[in-house]
């Protein structure tokens, strides 16, 4: 009974990534494979600081920059070094993982090895849930945990990450940042 239900979550996670993946357009393509880069992430930071200094005095301000970096390193460190080792789940894309030859890959993009739980995932979650304590701004908190909806749905585009890894990294992040 217990292995008929894994293999059916992974056959549903498995099918759920190919529809997810099956989007593709030039478009597409282009924006996800920007929105989901490192350099995206500069001017969100950037603004979380100023929103965090412009509503806080320093030391709380301090503080809470601190917090939000201590949330990411919990939440990137759980995943990259502690799950991922124990549970060596290749990616979609990755050639040694049969579904590889099914799965779109854009840019020759593959992500590294394993990619279960996902560290963009656990990362922006993590980031959006601290925002969604600290601040009661529904207009900001819509913004960010928007976001993190399109940073998590950039990486089944790009077919580096099963639903099931985005899934267990936003509850990573969010853990992180409760």
């Amino acid at each position: 009974m217990t292995n008929d239900m894994i293999q059916l979550l992974v056959n549903t996670d498995q099918n759920l990534l190919l529809y997810l993946n099956g989007f593709h357009n030039a478009f597409g393509d282009y924006f996800m494979s920007t929105f989901t880069g490192k350099w995206i992430w500069v001017p969100m930071y950037v603004s979380i600081f100023y929103v965090i200094v412009r509503n806080f005095n320093w030391q709380m301000a301090l503080w809470c920059v601190i917090a939000v970096a201590l949330t990411i390193i919990f939440a990137d460190q759980v995943c990259a070094t502690v799950i991922r080792p124990l549970v060596c789940r290749l990616r979609p894309t990755n050639p040694e993982n049969p579904l590889s030859e099914l799965v779109q890959i854009v840019n020759d993009y593959r992500g590294g090895r394993y990619g279960f739980p996902s560290c963009h995932a656990a990362n922006t979650f993590g980031l959006a849930f601290f925002i969604f304590y600290l601040f009661r701004n529904r207009a900001l908190n819509w913004f960010i945990m928007l976001w993190a909806i399109v940073t998590c749905y950039s990486r089944s585009y790009l077919g580096v990450h099963y639903p099931g890894d985005l899934l267990v990294g936003a509850i990573v992040g969010f853990i992180g940042a409760t």
